[in-house]
């Protein structure tokens, strides 16, 4: 016979003790117009409570990309490690999908595009997980990879692009998985963005991730890319894009460390291959018709 379980006193934690180690939420600017604006916090002026805009997303945040292939992902990822290396903070951006080669191409294409110096690129380190598949098949060795590089670096940020591919062909491990690389980056005290495959390019706005929604009830917030075809006359109309062409969607679609702007809004990939988002869709154009 067994004894008694024994209470885990250490995880027993007084919220007005606590609330003196958390630092002050500040913004993270992501390197995407427009996005910036549509996280916010609340401060007290005069005794009453304010709303002001963020001006980025929340710092030591775990931040959910998410999309059908094809939505903007991997163009957000690299927005934003560009945007923080020029700001002088270091970046690791592991990528999963693409060897490093090809990323580190993409990079200079998305740093031409942003009017940034080349130098800007010292302060991003790859790790291939790509080519090397223990990383994406053993979290220990993935976790001793990345601390070598934090401890070479002392970045501030992590890039993981994707998820998906650190849980491909065994979806049942991806919450623990993504729990892991979550309580990772909380460790490292870094602020995270981490992008995920959709399961299907059904429902393209639901934060319904491969592996479920579990994936994005982890981190501490979602934001949902998503693409329509403009397919019928209303929807031509509604959205001045002719028949045939491709409509862009943002979402952020939850986060616990700030406020956010709650609509659907229009997302483009502009010539230059930047993202931008644009206006909110009006309720006419979120109607059932579309």
């Amino acid at each position: 016979m067994t004894g008694a379980p024994k209470p885990v006193l250490e995880s027993i934690l007084g919220a007005a003790d606590l609330v003196q180690k958390v630092p002050e939420i500040e913004g993270v600017p992501s390197g995407i117009e427009g996005l910036d604006d549509l996280f916010y916090t609340v401060v007290q002026e005069r005794g009453r409570p304010v709303v002001r805009p963020l001006g980025g997303l929340p710092r030591y945040a775990a931040v959910h990309v998410t999309g059908a292939s094809d939505t903007g992902k991997s163009l957000f990822a690299e927005q934003y490690a560009l945007a923080q290396a020029a700001r002088g903070e270091g970046v690791i951006f592991l990528t999963v999908e693409t060897p490093a080669p090809f990323v580190d191409a993409a990079l200079e294409q998305r740093r031409l595009a942003m009017g940034l110096e080349r130098k800007v690129l010292e302060a991003v380190t790859l790790v291939d997980a790509a080519s090397h598949g223990v990383l994406r098949e053993d979290l220990p060795t993935l976790f001793a990879t990345l601390d070598a590089a934090f401890e070479a670096t002392g970045a501030a940020h992590l890039v993981v692009d994707s998820l998906t591919g650190l849980y491909e062909a065994r979806e049942i491990t991806a919450r623990l998985i993504v729990r892991k690389v979550y309580l990772y980056a909380k460790e490292k005290q870094v602020t995270a963005v981490f992008t995920s495959q959709k399961r299907s390019s059904h429902e393209e706005l639901s934060a319904e991730a491969a592996g479920g929604y579990a994936v994005s009830h982890i981190l501490d917030a979602t934001i949902v890319l998503a693409k329509r075809l403009v397919m019928t006359q209303a929807q031509s109309r509604l959205w001045g894009v002719p028949l045939g062409e491709v409509v862009r969607f943002l979402r952020i679609d939850g986060c616990r460390l700030s406020g956010h702007d709650t609509r659907t809004h229009f997302l483009e990939i502009l010539p230059q291959g930047l993202l931008r988002v644009a206006g909110p869709i009006t309720p006419s154009e979120n109607s059932s018709e579309l």
